[in-house]
């Protein structure tokens, strides 16, 4: 039986603190409106707190993100749902568009499909990984990857168009502590608990760097469709251009 395809963009972007998330919702509206296959995007993440829906309408959300940009942290408004997370240089932005007609229909198979492959990823660099949400995490779900059952690596959230879903979040190669300081402002304006222990490092568990991380996604992926390389194109670029401004939260600095 032959396998899906997937297109496989690794292209990072550069040109402020929401271009990044621009550019995987512009791939997901193009996808949405057929002009894109089903496309999976690895990047290297500027230095963010995203913040979802939830949090916007929280009391606190200003505060919050005065203590983002207080702790050296841009902000920007999630692709994906959930709460407040932390993306670094040394993270990786994952977001996998999918075109589908019901995408209500398979929202448990495509969380599945994606911690899944995230879970074998960091399997296959000796890291006794999990599935599953650890007791006191930031940005809760019960998709996230662990380690040991002890700390949180891995964050997956989905967000659904008219024809298309969108999976996606955040893997934290190295630079804990840094998701942990910028957290500490972040989540004590929104009110929200949480427990700095449980955030993990994947540099903690094996002597891994960010691209041997990103190779291993890609090697996943690799193992459950048909994988072809695609490089952001002047379509896609522009339209992130575009909706990059959307992503900035009221009073947060664009560069």
């Amino acid at each position: 039986m032959s396998r899906e395809r997937l297109s496989l963009c690794l292209d990072d972007v550069a040109g402020g603190p929401s271009l990044d998330t621009a550019t995987s919702r512009a791939v997901l509206q193009r996808v949405d409106r057929g002009e894109l296959p089903a496309t999976l995007r690895l990047s290297r993440p500027p230095r963010v707190v995203a913040f979802g829906s939830r949090d916007t309408r929280a009391a606190g959300f200003p505060d919050a993100v005065r203590a983002a940009t207080a702790a050296g942290f841009g902000s920007v408004l999630r692709l994906a749902g959930g709460r407040a997370a932390v993306f670094t240089a040394s993270t990786i932005a994952f977001a996998w568009a999918v075109p589908t007609s019901t995408p209500a229909d398979a929202i448990t198979e495509r969380f599945a499909t994606l911690s899944g492959a995230l879970r074998d990823a960091f399997t296959s660099l000796g890291v006794d990984a999990r599935i599953g949400e650890v007791a006191g995490e930031y940005c809760p779900g019960e998709w996230s990857v662990n380690v040991r059952g002890r700390r949180k690596v891995a964050g997956v959230g989905q967000r659904l168009l008219r024809n298309a879903a969108h999976t996606g979040g955040v893997v934290v190669v190295d630079e804990a502590a840094a998701v942990n300081r910028a957290l500490s402002g972040v989540y004590a304006a929104l009110a929200e608990a949480w427990d700095p222990a449980v955030t993990g490092q994947l540099v903690d568990e094996a002597a891994v760097s960010w691209e041997q991380v990103r190779d291993a996604i890609v090697a996943a992926f690799e193992t459950r469709f048909e994988v072809e390389r695609w490089h952001l194109d002047e379509p896609t670029l522009a339209l992130a251009r575009r909706l990059a401004p959307e992503h900035l939260p009221d009073g947060a600095p664009a560069a």
